[in-house]
């Protein structure tokens, strides 16, 4: 299967109003922005995007609108706790022309085979990518087990430089990883690309740095870092400071 994406795809914000409506038209602009300074795919409804604060219409309203408004893949975060509610979701996502689904693995299930083919019956002929990221999600999903899934492939989020090798070496299928720093480590192993939540605000960072700019990468070192320790507040921080987006969460609310 011809990959989903190649090159920096962005882990999309959820911008929403003083009032904590989704402000569907500001979030489109800001992915057509990113999109404008190349990056090559959106993830709408991801954990960046507060998917767990989203109802399921505004999921599906969110893609839709990322799919009238841009000419790149859009992949849906579409994973929950059970098999059925990640397939209900699956269905809306799909309906509403995602390119791709990404499916977090579920909590405290320690093989995830039988979650994924039940998401899997839901997503028909549209790829899907499990998500490893058992910060969010523990145990996640273990290497040995991503070549018998029903997937094209995976986001490792997990930032394990080893695990992304030992990926490589063992999955047949796509890999992108969600950590900004692997994006030099990444682009070195050959990766089709990186699905990142600093990409919001560094776009042009992370391209450089997956192109192999060292310098890029240790740009990319402190927004990282804030991003990730101060969840979603500074991801939103760094965002209003690049594109002057509204900085208003409900994830904390």
């Amino acid at each position: 299967m011809t990959d989903i994406f190649h090159g920096i795809g962005v882990a999309l914000v959820t911008l929403f109003d003083d009032e904590g409506n989704v402000d569907i038209d500001a979030t489109t602009a800001l992915a057509a922005t990113l999109v404008g300074e190349g990056l090559t795919s959106v993830l709408v409804a991801g954990t960046t995007g507060e998917a767990a604060a989203l109802t399921s219409p505004e999921r599906a309203d969110l893609v839709r609108a990322m799919k009238d408004a841009l000419d790149v893949p859009i992949i849906a975060g579409t994973g929950a706790a059970t098999g059925s509610q990640a397939a209900a979701q699956t269905t809306a996502s799909v309906e509403a022309g995602a390119d791709a689904v990404l499916v977090l693995s579920p909590h405290r299930v320690a093989d995830p085979t039988a979650y994924y083919r039940t998401v899997a019956q839901a997503a028909g002929t549209t790829p899907m990518l499990a998500y490893h990221f058992p910060a969010q999600s523990a145990p996640g999903v273990e290497v040995p087990l991503l070549n018998d899934l029903p997937i094209v492939g995976i986001k490792d989020s997990s930032g394990d430089a080893r695990r992304l090798l030992q990926e490589v070496e063992e999955f047949d299928g796509q890999i992108y990883s969600g950590a900004a720093a692997l994006c030099l480590y990444g682009g070195a192993l050959g990766i089709p690309g990186m699905l990142l939540a600093v990409a919001n605000a560094f776009p042009q960072e992370a391209q450089a740095a997956f192109a192999g700019d060292a310098k890029a990468q240790l740009k990319l070192s402190k927004p990282d870092q804030l991003s990730s320790v101060s969840f979603p507040a500074g991801i939103k921080q760094l965002t209003h400071e690049a594109y002057g987006t509204s900085t208003t969460a409900r994830i904390g609310r």
